[in-house]
């Protein structure tokens, strides 16, 4: 497994101060997503005291949570393992993340306001000012770059359906997002394009503009266009995954 204490010393100095079981269930779920866990790896107790340096009660109860969210899996008699991957199983995800936020999203633009849309624009904009940033830098794609541009990328589809009011249709799409995120991360890192590199892509697809395209018909208030573009934007990504290989059962 790679060596993740830079990864993790960042995220500590950038989120508050977390329980013990939120430490583990953030720390797993982080590594289940980067594919630093494999899919169908034992997760014996053992291995994650001396991974994590938790003890038995935080590391079950973060096990629980993540058997909740399909990331893991329990077994009788084997206990827990990394949740296997298919894509079968990736496209069920993708065309579920569709039916939930083409609903989070309908109802963000009817709803949204001005802090809406100017959190909308914030988000886009520091994805890929980040993304430039980085590649500038030479620091892609190492893990903390990885790290960084993915809370960016996540942040920018979070807050395009921050303004629905249902809080578990805005739960539903977060934990379909981490899924899908499990499926693309992986193969996108192997073909070296961060989620937002204008031209980039592999497959030659301009991942900035489909975002912008995005941001422009939900500011713009153009409902059918958001959601068809968006649509359009996660199953390019699902095709793509389908031309590059996962690695999955």
């Amino acid at each position: 497994m790679a060596d993740t204490s830079a990864i993790r010393a960042a995220d500590a100095d950038a989120e508050p101060v977390q329980t013990l079981a939120e430490q583990a269930y953030r720390s797993i779920r982080r590594d289940i997503v980067a594919g630093r866990l494999a899919p169908g790896q034992p997760m014996r107790f053992e291995f994650l005291k001396e991974t994590y340096g938790l003890s038995f009660s935080p590391l079950r109860e973060a096990l629980a949570r993540l058997q909740s969210e399909r990331l893991v899996t329990a077994h009788a008699l084997r206990g827990f393992r990394v949740a296997d991957m298919s894509l079968d199983e990736m496209w069920d995800t993708i065309e579920t993340r569709i039916l939930i936020e083409r609903e989070a999203l309908q109802t963000a633009i009817a709803r949204g306001d001005d802090d809406w849309e100017i959190g909308v624009v914030s988000a886009f904009h520091a994805l890929s000012h980040c993304s430039k940033r980085l590649r500038a830098a030479g620091d892609w794609p190492s893990e903390t770059a990885i790290e960084e541009i993915e809370r960016r990328h996540q942040a920018f589809h979070r807050a395009l359906i921050g303004a629905c009011p249902s809080r578990w249709v805005r739960e539903l799409a977060e934990m379909l997002y981490v899924q899908t995120e499990r499926y693309r991360r992986p193969v996108l890192m192997r073909a070296g394009a961060a989620p937002d590199d204008e031209g980039a892509a592999p497959g030659g697809r301009d991942i900035e503009a489909e975002h912008r395209a995005i941001m422009d018909a939900a500011i713009g208030r153009d409902t059918e266009a958001a959601i068809t573009l968006l649509a359009a934007h996660l199953r390019d990504t699902g095709r793509l995954i389908e031309r590059l290989g996962i690695k999955a059962g």
